[in-house]
């Protein structure tokens, strides 16, 4: 399968767009769910989040990584600093980060949510798409990034995966810092 990774820019809005259908992904979050507090997530509904992300995209920097296999967007990995995504950093969830600090500093980033099409998974999709996520942050002067996958899952299609699989992350070279929760481990790759 030759699979291309590219930085979600503006022109490419087209392909991200197709890739997250009319539902826009995930019961329509459109990729938005760590990026608003639950007050708008609870006011926002899906074309106000397709609204908010189109309006991240275009107005940069890249929020995340596609994967092509041909001309078609198969794959969507959001990736960017830690506070890019403030729900991601709150105390309560197990993603925090083990420093506070680490939730302002432009040099610590997550990487936070997957989506992959249907006919995709099961193929490695998710494996370039770490990949790439480790160069694109290497080369926008990031120090690390953090991930806070699931264990357990048997299969590709788990609604959980959303988050990754730590068997992604680990063949990746991160390594777990917390578990804060049984089969979610906050995890770390050093750049």
């Amino acid at each position: 399968m030759a699979i291309t990774i590219a930085r979600l820019t503006p022109d490419l809005w087209p392909a991200f767009e197709d890739l997250f259908g009319k539902q826009g992904a995930c019961y329509g979050c459109w990729c938005m769910h760590f990026r608003n507090p639950p007050a708008v997530r609870r006011e926002n509904d899906r074309q106000r989040n397709k609204d908010q992300i189109k309006a991240h995209i275009d107005a940069g920097p890249p929020p995340g990584l596609l994967a092509f296999e041909h001309e078609r967007a198969i794959g969507w990995m959001q990736i960017g600093p830690r506070g890019d995504v403030p729900e991601w950093n709150n105390r309560r969830r197990v993603s925090a980060p083990v420093e506070p600090q680490d939730a302002r500093d432009p040099a610590v980033w997550a990487i936070s949510c997957f989506f992959v099409r249907k006919a995709a998974r099961g193929r490695g999709v998710t494996h370039r798409l770490v990949a790439g996520g480790i160069d694109f942050a290497r080369e926008s002067g990031a120090r690390q990034i953090e991930a806070c996958p699931i264990d357990q899952s048997n299969d590709s299609w788990s609604l959980g995966l959303f988050v990754g699989s730590t068997r992604v992350f680990e063949r990746a070279g991160f390594s777990a810092v917390a578990t804060r929760k049984p089969g979610r481990p906050l995890m770390r790759y050093v750049l």
